[in-house]
């Protein structure tokens, strides 16, 4: 975490986001709430690489873009370099947005089928007026060139790339503005392998040469490993565990953390045959109704009594911060 005296690049408080449930045709009325995230608390450094992992459906989707106002949060704050992001409205939120970009799942949903690759990354520039019109096809040209793209392709439309060429393309436009602050979710999730590991080192050489802070959004903590310097684990809205990526895989303290580096399966045959799993029983609780006190000790192997009654505040253990009351009391 960053120094008490320093102002975090990015500065996350008690962050909240909440979809209510209403029933009823003509007169509505809200039933139940869906509390995908549910108070949050995160900084990060300026040119740092956060991955943020966990199951599908534990709100770490939700959280990258309620994180860029895309989502409106129910509670909490969000400040970029000490400027606070919740509460921008139009031309406000529209100017800041140049500062902060997102990457999504799908470039093949994300693009505009119907535009040239240069037309969608000139769009970008001019919504910003960051360039001059005179300077744009220069522009273009350099943005391609910058994610491993010949600007001969300029002229061609989505459907005529590859996944991989297009999650480049879709890097491509979320660079166009120079932004400080990238979220990328699951941006390579639905790509090959071999493609996988070309987008993954496009963007972790990205934000070296550009200082960019990238926080990546990734089920799959194999991948994150690679790209991360930090890991944050969330579980049903909260993060349960945060720490440097090494000693987060070599030695997991929260309970969670350990059940899903148990999963990452071994490149070396003798010690995937010698490990051992650790199941957990059960589905994850529904953000509709999630359990009182620590959400995880309905499938937590070291639960206690206690464990019912509040949500564990933050405790350190070296370098790590854990939610566990019951931290450095099992092996």
């Amino acid at each position: 975490m960053t120094s008490e005296t320093a102002i975090p690049f990015l500065d996350i408080k008690g962050l909240k986001t909440h979809f209510p449930v209403e029933k009823g045709i003509f007169f509505r009325k809200t039933v139940a709430t869906v509390k995908a995230v549910d108070g949050v608390d995160l900084e990060l450094k300026q040119g740092e690489i956060l991955g943020l992992v966990g199951e599908s459906g534990c709100g770490k989707s939700t959280l990258g873009r309620t994180m860029l106002q895309l989502l409106e949060p129910t509670a909490g704050s969000v400040r970029l370099e000490g400027r606070e992001l919740v509460g921008l409205r139009g031309s406000e939120l529209r100017a800041a947005r140049k500062d902060f970009q997102m990457i999504f799942q799908d470039p093949y949903a994300s693009l505009n089928p119907r535009m040239t690759v240069y037309d969608t990354l000139a769009e970008a520039i001019l919504a910003h007026k960051s360039v001059p019109k005179k300077q744009m096809p220069d522009k273009v040209a350099e943005l391609m060139n910058k994610v491993g793209l010949s600007p001969r392709f300029i002229k061609k439309y989505p459907h005529e790339f590859s996944g991989g060429q297009r999650q480049r393309i879709a890097v491509a436009r979320a660079l166009a503005v120079e932004p400080r602050f990238l979220v990328a979710d699951e941006a390579v999730s639905a790509l090959d392998v071999s493609i996988q590991a070309q987008i993954i080192n496009l963007l972790a050489k990205l934000s070296r040469e550009m200082n960019l802070t990238l926080i990546f959004i990734s089920h799959d903590l194999s991948v994150v490993k690679h790209i991360a310097d930090r890991i944050a684990v969330m579980y049903l809205g909260r993060i349960v565990e945060i720490g440097p990526a090494e000693s987060l895989f070599d030695d997991p303290q929260h309970p969670y953390t350990r059940a899903l580096v148990s999963a990452v399966p071994v490149p070396d045959p003798d010690r995937e045959r010698e490990r051992q799993r650790i199941l957990l029983p059960g589905d994850p609780p529904s953000p509709l109704n999630p359990p009182k006190g620590c959400t995880f000790h309905p499938r937590c192997p070291h639960a206690v009594e206690a464990c019912n009654a509040s949500f564990p505040a933050w405790s350190q253990q070296g370098d790590r911060q854990v939610a566990c009351i019951r931290l450095g009391e099992f092996e």
